[in-house]
């Protein structure tokens, strides 16, 4: 897959831009704050409908404008397509369009243009807590997955609305008691569902992980993959729908007291875990910040080699935000080398010595391209 050309109105910090890419590596050069993360974002836009900084969609309109563009054209080895957003600053929805025709629902876009996205936060998947594990599994399944992604967004409404429930039961009982179990068997539905998503990932990303981490560390030193349900059932099971269904079931009807204790529903894939180990520790633990990182870069590699397996043989486009600072030597090498098949979008502070890259200078919301301005 190819970002051919993206023109962006009143985002963030750019007021008007549009840019044509290379099918090889494209560098965003420039100093902070500059715009090249913000170019990175928008692009990501259009593969997932959701920016992967934090704050809402009006963060993304540019100061004192009342709305914000993004034009994404792109190509398979097929055809080309295209998509566009426009963001709103009062209260009208986005306005989502592929090849002019207009998205009412945000996981009938998702997958159309695919990307993986590799930047600072992403080297703590294996230090961080739980969720940035979730959400690495969340973003890479829905691009090849469409049920996924809807399957996850009933999950999410129904626990908001039970959330709600359990959190007003000490006043209105009575309410609680009549309507919970409702909530507690489409919740119940929906994690079986997402559970065996999550487990039948896993077990497809485990060999490109080892392999890639293998060769990148030159070491026989071993990954391992575990999910951990708070469901308590061992993972062979967890592909198992109704078995899963069943055991949320059982802890949804029969835990009702500990739940209002806690004001929040206590079981779920919103609770769920990836355990990663290395020789058979705990990688979060005892591996040092070199392997942590070395085992968070193999995984996003992964990723891209999973969406090329599963869609039709072509790697999605690699967005790398500003990574290459964050990697030693030897990694930076190992990452460089190992994306010169597809393309690359880039963000960097200093200049990088990349055969045949397309140069774009960034300064103030402004883009010029083939210049080391």
């Amino acid at each position: 897959m190819i970002c051919k050309r993206i023109s962006l109105e009143n985002f963030r910090n750019i007021e008007k831009a549009e840019l044509e890419f290379c099918n090889g590596t494209n560098i965003l050069l420039g100093e902070n704050a500059q715009g090249k993360t913000n170019l990175i974002e928008a692009i990501y836009y259009t593969a997932l409908c959701r920016s992967f900084r934090q704050g809402t969609d009006k963060d993304l309109i540019r100061f004192g404008c009342e709305y914000s563009k993004i034009d994404n054209t792109y190509c398979d080895s097929i055809r080309e397509m295209n998509t566009s957003v426009t963001l709103f600053s009062d209260r009208r929805q986005k306005r989502i369009e592929q090849n002019g025709l207009k998205i009412s629902k945000m996981s009938d876009m998702v997958g159309a243009f695919k990307v993986v996205l590799f930047c600072p936060e992403h080297l703590s998947i294996v230090k961080e807590g739980p969720s940035m594990r979730r959400s690495f599994l969340d973003v890479a399944i829905s691009q090849i997955r469409p049920l996924y992604m809807k399957s996850l967004q009933r999950y999410q409404t129904i626990l908001k609305e039970r959330n709600s429930l359990i959190k007003k039961a000490q006043e209105d009982r009575e309410t609680f008691d009549l309507t919970v179990d409702v909530w507690s068997e489409q919740l119940a539905v929906e994690a079986a569902k997402i559970t065996a998503y999550r487990v039948e990932y896993l077990c497809e990303i485990r060999k490109y992980v080892s392999d890639i981490f293998s060769d990148m560390t030159g070491k026989r030193e071993e990954p391992e993959f575990s999910y951990i349900s708070s469901c308590k059932l061992p993972e062979e099971e967890l592909c198992d729908v109704k078995k899963v269904e069943d055991s949320f079931r059982e802890l949804y009807f029969t835990r009702h007291d500990r739940e209002i204790g806690a004001e929040a529903t206590l079981w779920g894939t919103h609770k769920d875990d990836i355990e990663i180990k290395l020789n058979g520790n705990s990688a979060r633990i005892f591996c040092s910040q070199g392997q942590q990182r070395s085992l968070s870069l193999a995984m996003k590699l992964s990723e891209g080699e999973i969406i090329k397996k599963n869609c039709g043989g072509e790697y999605p486009v690699f967005l790398l935000d500003d990574v290459l600072s964050e990697l030693d030597g030897a990694r930076r090498r190992y990452l460089i080398s190992n994306l010169t098949d597809k393309q690359v979008i880039m963000t960097t502070c200093e200049a990088t010595d990349i055969s045949g890259a397309n140069v774009i200078g960034v300064k103030e919301g402004k883009y010029f391209e083939n210049t080391l301005q």
